[in-house]
């Protein structure tokens, strides 16, 4: 038996503007709408993985989920652009990542990273 695929399900009341925010900042596609679901994606190839956590590293709180991106400078950048908060960050973290928190829509907390 293989795992094909692991999908975070993620509680929105506002599904299109929940998912307007993923598409906007992170350049996600719909893939699916159903109005009362909504799948984004990315054609890239991702390796299937997920964390099991009791804390976030460096005294931050567990993520909700967590986002690696090619230029975090530039989303930092692109996120504030679109007048959104960090939370956390942007911090170099001293297990080899560089990242931040923000919230979406919903108030889920989103760590965004990239490896250094």
């Amino acid at each position: 038996m293989t795992v094909k695929r692991i999908v975070a399900n993620i509680a929105a009341p506002d599904v299109e503007k929940t998912a307007r925010f993923y598409k906007e900042l992170f350049g996600l596609e719909l893939k699916m709408d159903l109005g009362w679901i909504a799948t984004l994606g990315s054609d890239e190839s991702m390796r299937v993985q997920f964390s099991l956590m009791r804390e976030g590293g460096s005294g931050a709180p567990v993520p909700d989920i967590s986002i690696e991106v090619d230029d975090l400078d530039a989303m930092v950048e692109k996120v504030r652009g679109a007048g959104y908060e960090t939370e956390y960050g942007p911090a170099d973290e001293p297990w080899g990542v560089r990242r931040f928190y923000l919230r979406d829509p919903e108030g889920r907390l989103v760590n965004v990273l990239t490896h250094l």
